[in-house]
C-alpha cells in the first residue's frame, strides 16, 4: 500500500511539504520508507550488520530524502 501523509510524518517528523508530496509520488510503502530513512542515517552502522543493499524503490527514496538535505 503507498504512503500516506501521515505515514511519512510518522517516519520523517514535521516536514517540507513539497518532500511530502514527492514521497507519495514514488508509490513506495511504509516499509520502504522507514528502511531508506534507516540507510540515509545510518549507512555504516547497517553495511557493517551485513545488510543486503537497497533495491531500486529504498534507493529512488533515499536519493529524494538525500535531495531535500541539499535544498
Amino acid at each position: 500500500m503507498p504512503i500516506t501523509r501521515a505515514d511519512v510524518i510518522s517516519v520523517l517528523g514535521p516536514t517540507d511539504e513539497v518532500l511530502v508530496v514527492e514521497l507519495i509520488a514514488s508509490e513506495a510503502s511504509i516499509e520502504e520508507l522507514r528502511e531508506a530513512w534507516e540507510w540515509l542515517n545510518n549507512e555504516e552502522a547497517l553495511i557493517g550488520a551485513g545488510r543486503p543493499l537497497p533495491g531500486p524503490m529504498v534507493s529512488r527514496l533515499i536519493d529524494i530524502l538525500d535531495d531535500d538535505d541539499e535544498r
